[in-house]
């Protein structure tokens, strides 16, 4: 089917038919724990809990899950919500949604920029360029499809990963990268502190908050 013919469902269905037919050196595919049960037809199960495909708010978090992790006893939550209600990283994104823009999770879209699933442990890192590669892939596409007003990348490879797919010069630090947001098509990509309990307490939670309202007072009026 031409694209211009698809709808936006359509075409974020196709990328995710690709993401489970596409196998990448050294990770292992979302589908190949606990019989596919955490299997989904999106780029990232967490869009099971984030998926308005008309939403003028677009997060992207780094990567789902890890090998260890999912190895371990079947999460319900995951299963049937994508994420981890309890945990902190996504209460603390929640908390962030309501206060700065009025919204809840399910009113955004949200994704992970990496769509696999890394070997070790939830905190091992991915290399840079396999970050790139993924963004090029995967979250850029779902960015041109759902053409949010804003892109809000969590964390600095997150919003490394993007502006160098984007031809950009990467930042150096996180407050660099908060200071420089950018646009590509009609949307603006910023970068925020990861919202787990690590990158809110390296950053701290006023100059998070700060930070956050920094961003909506950017956000074009009318939203």
């Amino acid at each position: 089917m031409p694209l211009l013919l698809m709808n936006k469902q359509d075409l974020l269905l196709a990328l995710a038919q690709k993401r489970k037919t596409t196998s990448w050196p050294g990770y292992s595919q979302v589908g190949d724990y606990h019989n596919g049960a955490y299997e989904c037809d999106f780029v990232s199960p967490y869009t099971k809990s984030a998926g308005n495909v008309d939403a003028e708010i677009f997060v992207l978090l780094q990567d789902w899950s890890s090998d260890d992790s999912l190895r371990g006893s079947l999460d319900s939550d995951c299963v049937r919500y994508g994420l981890t209600r309890t945990l902190p990283t996504n209460k603390r994104l929640i908390e962030l949604l309501r206060r700065h823009f009025g919204v809840e999770l399910g009113d955004v879209y949200a994704t992970n920029l990496f769509p696999f699933i890394k070997r070790g442990g939830i905190s091992n890192s991915i290399p840079m360029g396999d970050l790139i590669r993924a963004a090029q892939e995967f979250a850029l596409p779902q960015t041109e499809i759902v053409r949010p007003k804003i892109v809000i990348c969590l964390g600095l490879n997150t919003f490394n990963a993007v502006r160098i797919a984007c031809e950009h010069t990467p930042a150096r630090r996180l407050d660099e990268a908060v200071a420089s947001p950018f646009t590509i098509n009609e949307s603006r990509i910023w970068c925020q502190a990861h919202t787990g309990a690590r990158g809110q307490n390296n950053r701290g939670r006023e100059r998070v908050a700060e930070d956050w309202h920094k961003m909506r007072m950017f956000f074009p009026r009318g939203a």
